[in-house]
C-alpha cells in the first residue's frame, strides 16, 4: 500500500477534524493539557501515532482519552492497552490507578482489567507476536493502544489489531501507537509516520486494495508541552542531558528521529559513505552479493572495486574500495520487511536483466541457498532459470570474529572506517534500501557483538557477504622510532645498565 506525501495532504483542521470543546468532554478528574495531548484526545482518525520526545505525556494522554471514551460510550467501550511484555505495563497500570480510581472504576488485578461505571472495559495485555493479536478475534474491541511501538522490529503484530477493531454499538474505533526514537522498529516507524510528515499534524493516507482511503496521522510529542511534568520535576530536562551520547540526548529530548543511539554501525556517516552515481571505469572489478528471501525481502547488491585512487565529487575513492552502485531489494511496497515471494527462477531472471552489459567477475550468496532438500537448491534454480548466466558461490557466513579471524561485521565495519579519513566502502545515493536500513540496525541484546537479527537486516547481511569475499586489512599505524619498545634484545649495553636500577625498583 502506498502512502501519500504529507506535504500534499491537508492539515488536521482543514480535513474536517473538529476539536471536542470543554462542554462536550465529560467532567472527569483528568483533563488533557493544551497542545499534543489535547490533539490526541480530539483526534478522530482510525490510526494515530503519538511519538517523539520522552516526557511528552503520551501515556497520560492515552489513559485520559480512554476515560473520556468510557464515559461517553458506556458498555460499548472495550479497549486493549498493550506492550511487548506484561511487566513493561507496570508504570502504565500504576498511573491508571491514579486516574481511574477517582472516577469510580473497578480494578481486577488478576485479569489486569478496569471496569468503568458505565460498563466499559480496559484490559492490559502483552502483544509480542501476531498470534497474540489473533487471541482477540471475534471480540468487539473498540480501541487498542500499543505503547513503545519502536520496540517492535516490524509492524505485523500491531497491524493485526486492525482485524479486531469493530463496534456493534457505534463507537468510533481507533488504534493508538506511542513511541520514542530508537529501537529495533525505528526504520518502519520513521518510514510510515515521520518521513511523510516530519512536523506531524498532517493527514496521511494509504490507498486500500478495494479503492478506499485509510487516513492516519502523526502527532509529535514535545516535552515542553508537558507543563505539569516541568512544573513538578524541573530537573527532568537536565536528567535527559545526562543520559549518554549526543545522539541519545537529541532523540529523547528533541524527539529527533534522525539521531540513532546504539547503532550497530556507529561509524556510518551519510556525508562520507553516500556518493552521487558516476560512470564506473571499465577496468574496475565488478561482483554481486545476495541474501535470499521470499516471505522476507531478498537483497542483491552490485559492487565495483576501485582499481586506483579515483576522484569523484567531494572525495577521492581509494584504491581497493568497494562501491555499491546498484541494488535490488525484494520488498513489498509500503510494507517494510515483507518479501515479494518471487520464485528463484523469477529472481534469477530479474538479476540477469538488471546486470546486462556488466562484466560480473563472481557472485556470493547466503550458504543456506545452496541446500538441496530433495531437489535443486535455490542457487541452482537461479542458474538454470537463466541458462547459467547468473551464478553464485557460497558466501563466507562468519558473522563475528572467531579464533583471531575477522568476522563479517568486523570486515564491514573496518571498510566503513577505512583509514579514519577515507572509507573503503561507498554507496550510490540510488541504493535507497541499504541507506534506509543499515544505519538504523541495533545490537543484539543477548550478543552485543552481533546485530539484532529480528530487524530488517537483509541488505546488511548481503553487504557482509560482499566484504568477506574481499578481505580488507586496515593500514598499520606506524610507531615512531623514538617510541619503539626497548627490550633486552635491542638495547645497547649502556641502555641495559641504565634500565637495571629501574627494574630493581619495581621489584
Amino acid at each position: 500500500m502506498s502512502a501519500s506525501s504529507s506535504a500534499r495532504g491537508p492539515s488536521l483542521r482543514s480535513s474536517g477534524w473538529k476539536s471536542m470543546d470543554q462542554a462536550t468532554r465529560p467532567n472527569l478528574a483528568w483533563a488533557p493539557q493544551s497542545g499534543p495531548q489535547a490533539a490526541l484526545v480530539d483526534c478522530p482518525f482510525r490510526e494515530v501515532f503519538f511519538g517523539g520526545a520522552r516526557g511528552g505525556g503520551k501515556t497520560d494522554g492515552v489513559l485520559g482519552k480512554y476515560a473520556i471514551k468510557a464515559s461517553l460510550y458506556g458498555s460499548g467501550f472495550n479497549a486493549l492497552f498493550c506492550r511487548r511484555e506484561l511487566p513493561m505495563l507496570d508504570d502504565a497500570i500504576e498511573r491508571s490507578r491514579e486516574i481511574y480510581g477517582k472516577i469510580g472504576a473497578g480494578w481486577n488485578d488478576q485479569k489486569k482489567t478496569w471496569t468503568f461505571p458505565g460498563g466499559g472495559r480496559l484490559r492490559f495485555r502483552p502483544l509480542e507476536r501476531v498470534q497474540d493479536a489473533d487471541k482477540y478475534q471475534g471480540q468487539n474491541v473498540s480501541d487498542a493502544c500499543v505503547e513503545e511501538a519502536g520496540l517492535y522490529p516490524d509492524s505485523k503484530p500491531i497491524d493485526r489489531l486492525f482485524a479486531v477493531l469493530r463496534s456493534a454499538k457505534g463507537v468510533p474505533t481507533q488504534l493508538l501507537l506511542t513511541g520514542n526514537p530508537g529501537g529495533a522498529g525505528q526504520h518502519w516507524i520513521k518510514q510510515r509516520y515521520i518521513d511523510p510528515a516530519p512536523q506531524g499534524l498532517k493527514v496521511l493516507s494509504r490507498l486500500l486494495p478495494n479503492g478506499n482511503e485509510h487516513r492516519y496521522v502523526f502527532i509529535p510529542s514535545r516535552i515542553e508541552d508537558n507543563k505539569l511534568l516541568l512544573e513538578n520535576d524541573p530537573d527532568y530536562v537536565n536528567n535527559l542531558y545526562l543520559v549518554g551520547s549526543d545522539a541519545l540526548v537529541k532523540a529523547w529530548l528533541s524527539g529527533d528521529w534522525n539521531a540513532v543511539e546504539g547503532a550497530f554501525f556507529d561509524c556510518w556517516s551519510s556525508a562520507k559513505h553516500i556518493i552521487r552515481p558516476f560512470a564506473i571505469p571499465e577496468d574496475w572489478v565488478r561482483f554481486r552479493s545476495m541474501d535470499w528471501g521470499s516471505a522476507k525481502p531478498f537483497s542483491v547488491g552490485w559492487w565495483a572495486v576501485a582499481g586506483d585512487d579515483y576522484p569523484v565529487e567531494g572525495c577521492v575513492i581509494p584504491r581497493g574500495a568497494m562501491v555499491r552502485y546498484r541494488e535490488w531489494y525484494g520488498c513489498k511496497p509500503g510494507e517494510p520487511n515483507t518479501g515479494l515471494k518471487l520464485t528463484a527462477e523469477e529472481v534469477g531472471r530479474g538479476i540477469h536483466e538488471r546486470e546486462k552489459g556488466d562484466k560480473i567477475a563472481y557472485g556470493v550468496l547466503d550458504p543456506a541457498a545452496f541446500a538441496e532438500d530433495g531437489g535443486p537448491s535455490i542457487a541452482e534454480r537461479m542458474a538454470r532459470g537463466t541458462s547459467y548466466k547468473v551464478n553464485f558461490r557460497p558466501a563466507d557466513n562468519a558473522r563475528v570474529s572467531q579464533r583471531g579471524a575477522m568476522g563479517g561485521w568486523d570486515q564491514m565495519r573496518a571498510r566503513l572506517k577505512g583509514d579514519g579519513e577515507r572509507p573503503m566502502l561507498y554507496v550510490f545515493s540510488t541504493c535507497t534500501d541499504f541507506i534506509r536500513t543499515v544505519p538504523l540496525l541495533q545490537h543484539d541484546q543477548d550478543r552485543p557483538e552481533d546485530l539484532d537479527t529480528n530487524a530488517e537486516d537483509h541488505a546488511a547481511d548481503e553487504a557482509r557477504y560482499g566484504c568477506m569475499s574481499r578481505p580488507y586489512m586496515p593500514p598499520a599505524v606506524a610507531v615512531p622510532q623514538q617510541q619503539a619498545l626497548k627490550t633486552i634484545h635491542n638495547m645497547t649495553f649502556n641502555e641495559f645498565m641504565d634500565a637495571a636500577p629501574r627494574v630493581q625498583e619495581r621489584v
